[in-house]
């Protein structure tokens, strides 16, 4: 009976957490064109990518097998998961800086914060809605 709970839960679905980050750095993206013209907006969604796709990567990663019958391979997942996400951090950061250093970094690590900042929220974006009764 308990693993027959297990195999039923749902997959949380992280598509409203992506577009909260998305929406936060076209937001700063949007403030950094109003002051600063092209270069701020590239230096903001540079910002932003850095903190997005190592969040993809990580529930792509973490969450590939979840098993009830097997929670130590659960567990491993996500060990896996988040030093990938630490390592792409990383890495994007250091192609940043290295490769397309941004013409504005301020803009670049308030788009990130932001972005970052939006993971706060996930509790409140990841619940079930109720749907509307016709």
């Amino acid at each position: 009976m308990h693993g027959q709970a297990a195999m039923r839960r749902r997959r949380p679905d992280f598509t409203r957490l992506f577009l909260a980050q998305g929406f936060a750095t076209l937001l700063v993206a949007l403030l950094a064109g109003l002051r600063h013209g092209h270069e701020g907006v590239l230096s903001a969604l540079m910002g932003g990518l850095v903190s997005l796709l190592p969040s993809l990567y990580f529930v792509w990663r973490g969450l590939r097998v979840r098993d009830g019958r097997r929670p130590r391979v659960s567990v491993m997942n996500l060990y896996q998961a988040a030093m990938g996400k630490f390592g792409l951090t990383v890495a994007l950061f250091v192609i940043v800086f290295v490769l397309v250093p941004p013409s504005n970094p301020a803009f670049f690590f308030v788009a990130y914060v932001a972005a970052q900042l939006m993971h706060w929220l996930t509790p409140w974006l990841l619940r079930d809605r109720p749907t509307q009764r016709t």
